[in-house]
């Protein structure tokens, strides 16, 4: 959605790396740069101005004169900017004392209301409320099935009592709603308004009639971020019209340029609740304002990511397969089987490792991803036998070609199955037990850095003794040496031969535990 945006705002960042002191034409250089990526993005032009005029001002100031990285420091300010116009602070939905808490949806024909509906309840259920949806947009044909179609894979009841299709009052829909609510104790109650244009008044004084008749807790404007800057004129109209405590933005995961985000917030002063952002009903969360900016900014959204991986992983599993990276047990493919399948159930992977920082820069890599490519590891597994996944090491030609042909696969598929495996398994244990290799602060690696134009002490070649030039003196010194016991060659320690010096009862495991000089 902010791909533009994002773009445009890391390339003007890039230009003042480096920069000791910015001076006056750099940050006008900057807020132009930065106007035109906010215009680009169909943000509405009064809040680029305002927006804008805060940049510069807070740039001109003494946090930034004074900064060591003026550069990251304009970074800073840029971001906390966007979180301010994106609404400030998160906003949560407000329950009622008395239940059900009643929650009315309105917003443009396509907006995507009947379907976030679901997405609302269906996440109201994982909160641990019983919701329950009510069919009132009796105008457009099938919405009703629709939303009994999408309440069932929401797993949530929906009251529906009028087919729609023109027929019925959506008025008295909505007013016999809550006494339902009420008998069967469902303590959320979510009202599917018709889709209607700002201009229609008819449909708008309908609106009105469904809020005076449920007196909803909460009336959310649900609007498509791909609208562009007629967002603003619309949610202003529904304001007038209808009146709403937040909005939900739908369609963010489209190629749109995402000003309606940006623009709606700072224009109407309600905050953006929830944001949509995929087809599947799980696709639904909390508008966070700050992450949001973080995203937009390419600073990843690690919170948002973990949270989803919280939901997600079986504690019990990531524990025993913790244990085993750690040496307790064997990591077998049966266990990176599961470990792939939990990763499966978090959504989208492009979507995943667009969360984190810095991937911006490979955005075409992660759109050419293929989300099949779990589907084919798993069908490669699931064609070996127990004992094969258990110890992938036996795993020969012959068995290779069995596996590839029960998978549907090329042998080097499976060749490159095993081989990534191995390699895994081996990075994975090295980290579990505290390092890995090549990563700085991992025990026993040689970290230091050679001195620049000079040799290693270990790599100067040894010089011969000098001879004495008199021959009789030379001979003699020659004696003396031979009387001496030979060191071995390259003892650092000044120990003799293999076993000069050593008693015959050393025993290497007493020596001290020197591990932690080595962390």
């Amino acid at each position: 959605m902010f791909a533009t945006l994002s773009d445009r705002l890391s390339d003007t960042f890039k230009n003042l790396r480096g920069k000791g002191r910015l001076s006056e034409a750099d940050i006008d250089a900057t807020a132009r740069e930065i106007r035109l990526a906010l215009l680009e993005a169909d943000v509405a032009l009064p809040v680029v101005k305002d927006f804008v005029a805060a940049v510069k001002e807070r740039a001109r100031g003494a946090e930034v004169s004074g900064a060591l990285n003026p550069a990251q420091q304009v970074v800073k300010i840029v971001d906390e900017e966007l979180v301010t116009i994106l609404g400030g602070e998160t906003r949560r939905l407000r329950f009622a004392k008395n239940p059900p808490t009643v929650i009315m949806l309105a917003g443009l024909q396509g907006a995507g209301k009947t379907t976030l509906a679901a997405k609302l309840a269906l996440w109201l259920k994982d909160q641990g409320k019983s919701p329950m949806l009510v069919a009132a947009d009796l105008q457009r044909p099938n919405a009703v099935q629709q939303l009994q179609v999408n309440g069932e894979r929401a797993g949530v009841t929906v009251f529906a009592p009028e087919p729609g299709n023109g027929t019925g009052d959506p008025v008295e829909v909505a007013r016999r709603s809550i006494e339902e609510a009420r008998r069967t104790l469902h303590d959320v109650v979510i009202v599917d308004t018709a889709g209607r244009l700002g201009i229609d008044q008819e449909l708008m004084k309908q609106a009105s009639d469904i809020r005076d008749a449920v007196s909803p807790d909460e009336v959310l404007f649900v609007v498509d971020a791909m609208i562009g800057q007629d967002a603003v004129n619309t949610a202003q109209a529904f304001l007038d019209g209808v009146g709403y405590d937040g909005v939900v933005l739908t369609k963010l995961d489209g190629d749109a340029r995402g000003g309606a985000a940006l623009s709606i917030a700072q224009m109407t002063g309600k905050p953006v609740m929830f944001a949509s952002n995929g087809e599947k009903l799980t696709d639904f969360d909390v508008f966070h304002p700050d992450r949001m900016a973080s995203r937009i900014l390419d600073m990843g959204d690690l919170l948002t990511l973990i949270e989803q991986a919280e939901k997600t992983f079986d504690a019990e599993q990531a524990a025993k397969a913790a244990a085993k990276l750690q040496g307790d047990g064997e990591f077998t493919l049966d266990d990176f089987l599961e470990q792939m399948q939990q990763v499966r159930k978090m959504g989208s992977l492009t979507k995943m490792l667009g969360m984190l920082p810095g991937m911006g820069q490979f955005r075409d890599q992660l759109e050419n991803f293929d989300e099949r490519e779990i589907d084919r590891i798993q069908a490669i597994i699931q064609s070996m036998t127990p004992a094969e996944r258990a110890n992938p090491k036996t795993i020969d030609g012959s068995r290779r070609a069995r596996i590839a042909k029960g998978s549907g696969r090329q042998v080097s598929d499976v060749n490159q199955l095993v081989d990534r495996f191995f390699e895994a398994r081996k990075m994975m244990q090295q980290m579990a037990r505290g390092g890995a290799p090549g990563m700085p602060g991992s025990p026993g690696m040689g970290l230091g850095k050679k001195a620049k134009g000079r040799q290693a002490p270990q790599q100067k070649q040894a010089k011969g003794k000098r001879r004495s030039g008199n021959p009789a003196k030379r001979a003699q010194e020659q004696a003396a040496a031979a009387e001496r016991p030979a060191a071995a060659a390259g003892s650092a320690f000044g120990l003799g031969g293999d076993d000069a010096g050593v008693p015959d009862d050393f025993d290497p495991s007493q020596l001290p535990d020197l591990s932690k000089y080595l962390k």
